[in-house]
């Protein structure tokens, strides 16, 4: 490990030790997180999910941070991202334990998502995650490396903020061999599938944080499938 890990773990240490050591900070996220859920949204992801993006370049170069890396950048469009998903996950869980009801002629499906953990809530979860995963999922993954790869074309300059994506020339230099056959293929249902499960089984307050902290988990995904 060189310094900026212990640097790094530090800072991580020093942002989370509030939450356990002040009860007035946790109480205080859940009022900030129930009276502004989207803004709370742009927050979490745009530190989390640029964190995970830190934690891909320092595996794939050896540091965590390159003036072409695009700090800023990728902490507007994380941040814009994670209020669409924000939204999409409250869409979801809210239609989907609904219409499961009606296809497979079940009632409390809905109902048992608002309780405590039981076999109802689980199946409800896995559920919500199965179509999120294999509808918006893929769209998501798309238009982030699409984004992705417009801020890398201005060296992760402010000024790639201001530009046009050209959507379509960043689509056709897409890797659709490793987006589909890894991303799309492996990570879908051997990863996202079962961790957005969890994700629905937690209390509402938690799960676009948790959402989020799984964006570490897609900064890990984006190394491997670069290397590849």
């Amino acid at each position: 490990m060189k310094k900026q890990d212990f640097l790094v773990i530090f800072i991580v240490l020093l942002v989370l030790a509030p939450f356990f050591v002040f009860d007035g900070v946790y109480d205080t996220y859940l009022k900030w997180n129930a009276s502004n859920p989207y803004l709370l949204a742009f927050v979490k992801f745009s530190v989390l999910g640029t964190f995970g993006e830190m934690l891909a370049s320092r595996i794939r170069i050896g540091n965590y941070y390159s003036p072409e890396f695009g700090l800023f950048p990728k902490m507007i469009i994380w941040g814009l991202l994670g209020m669409w998903i924000a939204l999409a996950m409250k869409v979801f869980a809210s239609g989907v334990p609904v219409v499961m009801e009606k296809l497979f002629e079940t009632n409390g499906l809905a109902d048992a998502m608002h309780g405590d953990f039981s076999l109802m809530k689980l199946a409800g979860a896995f559920w919500i995650s199965v179509i999120m995963n294999t509808s918006f999922a893929p769209v998501f993954m798309t238009l982030h490396k699409i984004c992705d790869m417009h801020i890398t074309q201005y060296q992760g300059g402010m000024k790639c903020l201001t530009k046009p994506i050209r959507v379509v020339e960043l689509l056709n230099k897409t890797n659709w061999d490793t987006q589909w056959n890894f991303v799309f293929k492996k990570t879908i249902p051997l990863f996202w599938i079962p961790a957005h499960t969890i994700t629905f089984i937690l209390p509402t307050a938690f799960q676009v944080l948790f959402a989020a902290f799984l964006g570490v988990v897609l900064g890990l995904i984006l190394a491997i499938a670069a290397k590849k």
